[in-house]
């Protein structure tokens, strides 16, 4: 059985995760993880409370060594969630820095400090990591967002994390040469998963910044860093000031590769940064229960609007396809194992053929780029008689110059069966376009039938902590 993260058998003297001025080098990290595994390896589940620290990285790492499938918790999560999580887990110790202030819902678990004390042990390199599991052998368990119900354990093999990240490897050119940057939470697929585990596995480095912000971005960009991963929101915070700093925009076109995904990025960020650095951001899509699905690929240019194509191993259709636009389901190595203790959750998420249902709805071009027109619950907006796209809305209203930020949705209409809304954030509060200025914008640039019926302002819109737009909250 190969392993998951090879170089730590290696346990070679380069960096691998760097936390500030905090590092550790692959021989480092095996020894803190190699010890740790140990003491864990009877434990059955273990939660993770996932920090933006060494600690968590040694935790998942030393879990993932141990064979044991580790929990990450948000730590922003509010007790009566985190009460479910761990009692429907049943993990039976949680892991977490040794000044890490743990919330009453954990006080039922053994608790055990990590030490990432950069020691290499004295027995063998390796410091005698126990042999890996079976690759159909849990890796992680991820809590989805609960938004009909708590939320649902997403149990991901250890061979769907090794598809995702060789399939991402074969599209992006990764190797052991390249230093990614990034400040987002560990506690998610593409912090964790992407974010940390796809170095370790390649064999090169991570710089986490703890915290994202453009400077920090500047200086590790700046440092030798060659990726940078992020969400809209943070490309968004680039974008805005990149023409005005020009060390910004000298980083990032010295960088191989920066990476969006989690949610589409607006048209307009896309150019304000390529113009400014003379690199285009490349987009990917992917779920929980998926990992990744798709992917611009490094050496086939940038095409805003779409995620790319299907990555290798993925098989990708759009199913009651109609005017171009169906749902996306998928089948693939890199699909979970189902939903933890939720056996009729799982097969409601499958098709009677075995495929994966994303509720995710699409459009694919004539080279198979796919341009994801929203969640088929609040993004596909049936007026008229037309099927409409949420996302190609926002877009166009972000291209006018009074629009900071934009949400689309749809509400009852007894004349059209929906009709369209827009929720604008202006760029100047007090003084915003229109509703019939918006509307027009949208109708010149789209079509008459795809403009706002009605326009909403707010000061700022809902977010969760990826930065993904909780349309959910947006209500009069």
């Amino acid at each position: 059985m190969s392993p998951l993260l090879p170089r730590l058998y290696a346990a070679e003297p380069r960096e691998a995760v760097r936390f500030g001025d905090h590092a550790l080098t692959y021989a480092e990290l095996a020894g803190s993880a190699g010890a740790l595994a140990r003491r864990i390896a009877d434990a059955g589940r273990v939660a993770v409370w996932a920090t933006p620290t060494l600690e968590t990285v040694v935790g998942v790492v030393a879990a993932l060594v141990a064979g044991v499938p580790a929990v990450p918790l948000n730590p922003k999560t509010g007790e009566r969630e985190l009460t479910h999580i761990v009692g429907d887990s049943e993990s039976t110790v949680v892991l977490a820095g040794p000044d890490d202030q743990l919330p009453p819902a954990l006080a039922g678990l053994e608790r055990i400090d990590v030490v990432a004390d950069g020691v290499v042990p004295a027995n063998g390199a390796d410091g005698g990591l126990p042999a890996e599991p079976d690759d159909s052998a849990p890796a992680l368990i991820v809590y989805t967002s609960g938004t009909t119900g708590p939320p649902k354990g997403a149990v991901l093999p250890r061979r769907a994390l090794a598809a995702t990240l060789d399939a991402l490897q074969d599209a992006w050119g990764w190797t052991d040469d390249d230093i990614l940057v990034h400040g987002l939470p560990l506690f998610h697929v593409h912090g964790l998963i992407l974010g940390v585990l796809g170095p370790l596995r390649r064999g090169g480095s991570v710089r986490h910044l703890g915290r994202f912000s453009v400077e920090g971005v500047t200086r590790e960009l700046s440092a030798g860093a060659t990726m940078l991963f992020g969400v809209p929101t943070m490309y968004h915070r680039i974008a805005e000031v990149v023409e005005r700093q020009p060390e910004l925009a000298s980083a990032l076109a010295g960088a191989r590769l920066l990476v969006s995904g989690s949610a589409a990025l607006p048209a307009p960020d896309h150019r304000r940064i390529a113009r400014a650095a003379g690199r285009p951001v490349i987009e990917r899509y992917g779920m929980t229960e998926t990992l990744m699905l798709c992917a611009q690929r490094a050496d086939g240019g940038a095409r805003p609007g779409t995620v790319g194509t299907p990555l290798p191993g993925v098989e990708l259709r759009l199913a009651d396809e109609a005017d171009g636009i169906g749902e996306i389901q998928v089948r693939g190595p890199n699909l979970f194992s189902g939903y933890l203790n939720r056996p009729d959750a799982t097969a409601a998420a499958f098709t009677e053929d075995g495929w994966f249902r994303t509720g995710d709805m699409a459009s694919r071009d004539a080279d198979g780029q796919v341009r994801i027109v929203g969640r088929k619950a609040t993004d596909l907006i049936k007026s008229g008689g037309y099927k409409i796209g949420a996302g190609e809305i926002e877009n166009a209203l972000l291209d006018h110059p009074g629009v900071r930020e934009a949400a689309v949705t749809g509400e009852p209409d007894e004349d059209l069966g929906e009709r369209i809304v827009a929720w604008v954030v202006p760029a100047d509060l007090q003084s915003p376009p229109s509703e019939a200025e918006l509307s027009d914008h949208v109708a010149h640039q789209l079509a008459p039938h795809k403009r706002p019926r009605v326009v909403r302002y707010l000061s700022e819109l809902p977010r969760n902590e990826m930065g993904k737009i909780m349309k959910r909250a947006l209500h009069v």
